[in-house]
């Protein structure tokens, strides 16, 4: 039974944020704000293509990822339930693996109804679609998933307030996305180290179809960073 603690607690948030308004809010702004990157293409430009949508999600996520992460442990230091979970009998890491875990599933969620726009796409376009960057497009949008989710999750862990854990991993997030638009502005030796820790570029990378090892590493290295950072804040809580 303590092989599963994780998966116990990852079905625990996630029957917590359905039984909440904040699935539902969160999941319907981003339909909104991605519908309507993805249909000015479609019938403004009369353009049945997913490039617009891909190239601004980042930017979406870096808004919609910490709004749905920021509850995780903040609410339970608000509340007063993080005494009870952290003298549970399971290890710091399965309470944040678990809790990863359903943020990352939500993550994923916003994803599925968007592939209404990919049978648009097939539907409409008169010379079809490359499903190449389409398949990357969304091997890229679910590592960008895990690896906010994490800058999430690690934002919640070291306070209670969710507005700060908000702003502190929209930061990041957005520092991550935006910092090779502004490297322009940077010394010239900093624009190759810009470009590698710019989650854009990683992303971009991978939606063209082009799958390097480099940016798939990139993208499980910030995951394991800030998870391992959150397991660090999480032990320390325990101990204190």
């Amino acid at each position: 039974m303590k092989n599963k603690s994780f998966a116990v607690i990852m079905k625990r948030e996630l029957a917590s944020y359905f039984s909440s308004p904040v699935a539902y809010i969160v999941g319907a702004l981003f339909l909104l704000f991605s519908g309507f990157m993805f249909f000015s293409t479609f019938f403004l430009v009369n353009r049945p293509e997913l490039r617009n949508f891909f190239e601004l999600l980042p930017i979406l996520f870096s808004f919609f990822i910490p709004a749905m992460t920021m509850r995780i442990f903040s609410e339970e230091r608000k509340i007063g339930t993080m005494e009870t979970l952290v003298t549970l009998p399971v290890s710091t890491f399965d309470i944040v693996a678990g809790k990863y875990l359903a943020c990352f599933v939500l993550g994923v969620a916003l994803l599925v109804p968007t592939f209404f726009y990919v049978i648009a796409c097939v539907v409409f376009a008169s010379s079809g679609i490359d499903f190449g960057p389409v398949v990357g497009g969304y091997l890229g949008a679910v590592l960008l998933v895990a690896s906010f989710c994490a800058i999430g999750v690690f934002a919640s862990s070291v306070t209670k307030n969710q507005i700060i854990a908000f702003f502190l991993a929209f930061a990041v997030c957005i520092f991550l996305t935006m910092i090779t638009i502004f490297s322009v502005l940077l010394p010239g030796f900093f624009v190759g180290f810009a470009s590698f820790i710019s989650s854009t570029s990683h992303f971009m990378s991978v939606s063209r179809g082009i799958i390097d090892s480099r940016d798939i590493l990139y993208f499980l290295s910030v995951t394991a960073i800030f998870i391992s950072l959150s397991v660090c804040v999480i032990s320390n809580q325990r101990k204190g």
